[in-house]
């Protein structure tokens, strides 16, 4: 049985696909995956600073019920009185109410706090990974950029106390692609985690899904099915599925819809899939 949280994001499949395929990602015109380049160097970039916590809070609250609003709201007032010691304690209590409520963004900020109030490596890497999230689910293209630079810098200062680990740099290559205007930066430090951990589920993932912007599907169809061999996730065969549509594949799509549908269990989705298994057998 899903829970409400994941039956949130896998109804959302589709539209997170849409968001991350249709990304201006200057550059990224059939990379070479097989490049014999060496390791690539972590880079500095400078954090963002368009957006603070209150403005996303506005915005994020806007989406909410009457009675989470008054959750949210009532725990921030508290923390405008709250004394140096007790805002850590509110910060983690809003994160965590944010990510409840499957709001990346805000939770992202809080978690950032939460870092810089009490620094180490799995405060930083959480925040990179909420603002990871944050950058692929939004739709604000003003916002995206600044979500991307948070991300990189959260993981920046992950990397500073425990250098060279596979999920900054999964963290790092996934942001450098989305984000900048040196994506092959961030397909090496990808392809750098593969190649010490082949069956990387987040590394395959989303080289899957820079395969398929590129219109590389062949290496999709290989990065997915590594993933789902591991974890056969709605979303893994949802994008396996797509791949193999734009192969023209129909078939193989079919039997890869008809598995998203069967996992996701979502309303939305198996009407999306009853679709598009009609279409395809037509």
């Amino acid at each position: 049985m899903l829970n409400r949280k994941q039956v949130m994001v896998v109804g959302s499949a589709i539209v997170l696909m849409g968001l991350m395929l249709s990304m201006d990602i200057q550059g990224l015109v059939k990379p070479k995956e097989e490049s014999a380049a060496g390791p690539t160097s972590i880079q500095a970039a400078p954090p963002a600073k368009v957006f603070n916590v209150e403005e996303v809070s506005v915005l994020s609250k806007q989406d909410l019920t009457a009675n989470l609003r008054k959750q949210v709201t009532d725990l921030e007032a508290a923390l405008k009185s709250a004394s140096e010691n007790e805002k850590v304690d509110l910060h983690k209590k809003l994160a965590q109410q944010w990510d409840d409520l499957n709001q990346a963004t805000p939770a992202a900020f809080y978690y950032e706090l939460i870092a810089q109030k009490e620094p180490g490596f799995t405060p930083w890497l959480k925040a990179g990974d909420k603002f990871t999230d944050a950058y692929q689910q939004t739709t604000d293209t003003l916002m995206q950029p600044a979500l991307v630079q948070k991300a990189i810098f959260a993981y920046q200062q992950a990397d500073k106390l425990q250098p060279n680990t596979s999920e900054v740099k999964t963290g790092l290559g996934i942001a450098y692609v989305s984000g900048t205007s040196n994506p092959m930066q961030g397909i090496q430090l990808l392809l750098e985690v593969v190649k010490n951990d082949p069956k990387n589920l987040k590394a395959n993932l989303n080289l899957g899904l820079f395969s398929m912007k590129s219109g590389q599907y062949e290496k999709a169809v290989d990065r997915f099915k590594t993933v789902i061999a591991q974890a056969p996730s709605a979303e893994a065969w949802f994008y396996l599925a797509s791949s193999y549509e734009n192969m023209g594949m129909k078939s193989e799509a079919i039997g890869a819809y008809l598995k998203t549908k069967e996992i996701a269990a979502d309303p939305n989705m198996s009407q999306f899939v009853d679709r598009k298994v009609n279409e395809l057998s037509n």
